[in-house]
């Protein structure tokens, strides 16, 4: 089974390698990707491809993503798993790309049984065993871009052991003790901190929820790991642990 997975490995990167142009000008695009060596380059550049040949990027509201958009979408998608592989990304098969924010209807009860209706524009989401939706306007501004897409891509792994809730499934070498220890002393912080109005590392955003932390964690973790690991260490090893990357050691 290994050896037939990896001829199809092979074949998907022969059939569909990306034109060097192609590439280059989507690694320019985005800075979190100059930390990165030749190896780790040609790593991402083999689950970009794959990623592409695997699953759909498509548009939506009358945007029609060219080759270069699905490039750097793809690019951007392969650096979560770039220590892992894109078996991690089996619980789902679409990214669809919006030329802006979208709006979503959410819908939900309150204690009272009253349910409540609520309309509002969203730069990314992430469907439960569905698509990742995002937004083009957003992704192409640069390091936001970036980390909108990580956001998103960090719902989907905390997704594959069911709901999200800022714990995915861990590596049989990791420990859940220290794990939730590390995650609840920094989510505390950073709920203290914004409740005080302090100096906050983390995007506000994470403190809405735990599953909500785990993203913005993510995000930060690949595109600002200087600043989590100042202010959160123990909770930036056990991301090293998880995404098997070290980006300060790169």
């Amino acid at each position: 089974m290994w050896s037939l997975r990896a001829w199809r490995r092979r074949r998907l990167l022969r059939r569909h390698a990306l034109p060097e142009p192609l590439w280059q000008a989507a690694v320019d695009g985005f800075p979190l990707f100059g930390r990165l060596g030749s190896v780790e380059r040609l790593r991402l550049r083999e689950l970009a491809t794959l990623l592409l040949a695997t699953k759909t990027i498509d548009g939506a509201d009358g945007f029609e993503p060219d080759d270069a958009v699905r490039v750097a979408v793809a690019a951007l998608a392969a650096l979560p798993i770039l220590g892992l592989d894109l078996d991690w990304y089996d619980n789902w098969h679409e990214i669809v790309l919006y030329p802006d924010a979208f709006v979503q209807q959410q819908e939900w009860q309150d204690g009272g049984g009253v349910v409540h209706r609520q309309r509002r524009a969203l730069e990314g989401e992430a469907w439960p065993q569905g698509p990742v939706l995002l937004s083009w306007h957003d992704i192409a501004a640069g390091s936001h871009g970036a980390r909108l897409v990580i956001h998103e891509l960090a719902h989907k792994l905390d997704m594959l052991n069911g709901p999200a809730n800022g714990f995915p499934p861990l590596h049989r070498t990791m420990n859940r003790h220290a794990w939730t220890d590390a995650f609840s002393r920094a989510y505390t912080d950073l709920r203290q901190r914004i409740a005080r109005g302090d100096f906050a590392a983390l995007d506000p955003y994470g403190a809405t929820n735990p599953a909500e932390f785990f993203a913005v964690a993510s995000e930060t973790f690949f595109a600002a790991p200087q600043a989590l690991h100042a202010h959160y260490p123990q909770l930036y090893q056990q991301l090293c642990a998880f995404y098997r990357q070290q980006p300060l050691a790169v």
